[in-house]
């Protein structure tokens, strides 16, 4: 496992092929600041999208105390996914060491995370904006999760 924090920045392509040795399904971690929206809508999406490929885990380096209401909301009209329900907020310490560590994008120092692939998917924090941002997120996140099983299957 490469211990050293050097993602790739992902370029959308569908062809790169990661070489992961892992038992069973690689498991992947999605990361940001505070595991309260980003991270939490990849997660839900990569369950929904990818779980047959990959399993998916969210957590953050520091906490909130709830997942941010407008993600919620919207996942839970476009996606009918409650992310209350099945998800909560995590650091990095309480989640499965990841196979895949992909960076939401949250232009912070990120701690050594062991992984054999990393990307930073670069995408802006969508909180305290409305509601269509929200949804460029999620469409954007969706895409991401798509290439990404891709590349893993």
């Amino acid at each position: 496992m490469n211990n050293d924090w050097q993602p790739v920045v992902d370029d959308g392509s569908e062809t790169y092929k990661p070489k992961l040795k892992c038992d069973g399904k690689p498991k992947v971690a999605f990361v940001c600041v505070h595991n309260s929206c980003r991270s939490q809508i990849a997660e839900a999406l990569g369950k929904k999208l990818a779980s047959d490929v990959f399993d998916s885990y969210s957590a953050g380096t520091a906490l909130k105390d709830h997942i941010n209401p407008d993600a919620v909301r919207l996942m839970k009209q476009v996606h009918g996914i409650d992310m209350e329900q099945t998800q909560y907020s995590k650091l990095l310490s309480d989640i499965p060491a990841p196979d895949v560590v992909i960076l939401m994008g949250c232009n912070v120092s990120c701690p050594a995370v062991p992984h054999q692939h990393a990307e930073d998917w670069g995408l802006d924090d969508p909180s305290g904006q409305g509601d269509e941002v929200f949804l460029e997120t999620i469409r954007r996140i969706e895409q991401k999760i798509l290439q990404l099983k891709a590349k893993l299957s």
